[in-house]
C-alpha cells in the first residue's frame, strides 16, 4: 500500500471516528450547563483559529492585513451583509498594499 492511500485512509478513520464518539458515546441530553455553554462557543473559537492567521498571511505586510481586519470587523459590527464586508476590507487592503509600494 502506498503512502498516500495510507495517509488518506488514516485520515479518513480518525475523521471518522471523532464524528461518530460521540454519537455513540452521548445517548442522552448535557445537562451540565458549564459543558453546554463551552460546546456553545468551540465553533466559533475553531473558526477564529483558523481565520485569523489566513488573513495575516495573505498579504505582503501586517500593516494591511491589520487594517483589512480592523475594517471587516467594523463593517461586520454595523451588521453590513457579508458581500460589503469582504469588498470593503479587500479594497482597503488593496489601497493601503498600493500606497506602501
Amino acid at each position: 500500500m502506498s503512502y498516500l492511500a495510507l495517509a488518506i485512509l488514516t485520515t479518513s478513520g480518525v475523521t471518522y471516528l471523532l464524528r461518530a464518539i460521540p454519537l455513540v458515546a452521548m445517548r442522552k441530553q448535557i445537562d451540565s450547563r458549564w459543558i453546554r455553554s463551552f460546546l456553545y462557543y468551540v465553533p466559533w473559537a475553531v473558526l477564529t483559529a483558523m481565520t485569523i492567521p489566513a488573513v495575516f498571511f495573505a498579504t505582503k505586510s501586517y500593516v494591511s492585513a491589520t487594517v483589512g481586519l480592523i475594517v471587516a470587523v467594523g463593517l461586520a459590527f454595523m451588521n453590513r451583509s457579508l458581500f460589503t464586508v469582504v469588498l470593503g476590507a479587500a479594497t482597503l487592503v488593496w489601497l493601503v498594499e498600493f500606497a506602501m509600494t
